[in-house]
């Protein structure tokens, strides 16, 4: 395959796709780190804008770091998958200045439904947060 072919086949994926479209994720400054079937990695550093009253990492924003990880993995091929569900445990507090890293598995996908979990750690590796979501493969 030719650069360019390569180029095409990688700009026509879904997942590289629907993240030209995220502007959540854009503006809070996500990066992908890698991307599989089933499994994704997302990064984030934590801003000073990104903390709550209490100088902590808002909980709203891990949150949508750990989702942001959940859609890449569960968006693998050109079907349409959004979130039937999800729900986080908070285990550690996070500051401005921090990386903070969401892994996301699969754990199983059953006809158009699929349960993944994502683990969310801080530059040392420490767990910051626990997610699962639970997916929906829609027509579209």
């Amino acid at each position: 395959m030719t650069d360019a072919a390569a180029n095409a086949s990688a700009d026509a994926n879904p997942m590289r796709i629907m993240m030209q479209r995220d502007k959540a994720s854009s503006a809070l400054g996500m990066v992908v780190e890698s991307d599989e079937p089933g499994v994704a990695v997302v990064s984030m550093l934590v801003r000073e804008d990104m903390t709550n009253g209490f100088a902590i990492t808002h909980g709203g924003l891990v949150f949508t770091l750990a989702d942001t990880a959940f859609a890449i993995a569960c968006n693998e091929d050109e079907s349409v998958t959004v979130a039937a569900g999800a729900d986080i445990t908070f285990l550690k507090s996070t500051h401005a200045g921090q990386t903070l890293t969401a892994t996301a598995m699969r754990r199983t996908r059953s006809g158009r439904t699929g349960i993944y979990d994502v683990s969310v750690t801080d530059e040392t590796g420490a767990a910051v947060a626990e997610f699962r979501g639970r997916s929906f493969t829609t027509n579209r």
